[in-house]
């Protein structure tokens, strides 16, 4: 019967340490493996950002050149606006003339 006790003892001592020894190892690997998922939230974290500061800067370029053609649209309009006014004045000077029978 001792020597069932003393196998018994012995195959816990053995089963005790190989848990330590495991809990060691995971111990050891926890400081690497914390550090590779830092650094794994930092770039997605990075990337994340330079894709929100490119969608930024796309639609702020895109918002800059909808009111430069606005603004080239409106400048177009007021030199169409005064071409006409010219040629208004220059047309109803036409059709006084043909009425009063100068031309």
């Amino acid at each position: 019967m001792n020597d069932d006790y003393l196998q018994q003892v012995a195959e816990l001592e053995k089963q005790a340490r190989a848990i330590y020894d495991a809990a060691v190892e995971e111990a050891e690997q926890l400081p690497a493996q914390t550090e590779a998922s830092a650094r794994a939230l930092l770039e997605k974290a990075r990337a994340d950002a330079e894709a929100q500061a490119k969608q930024m800067l796309a639609e702020a370029q895109s918002k800059s050149e909808g009111a430069n053609i606005l603004d080239q649209a409106r400048q177009e309009t007021e030199r169409m606006k005064t071409l006409a006014m010219n040629h208004f004045d220059r047309a109803v000077v036409f059709v006084l003339d043909r009425l009063t029978g100068k031309e």
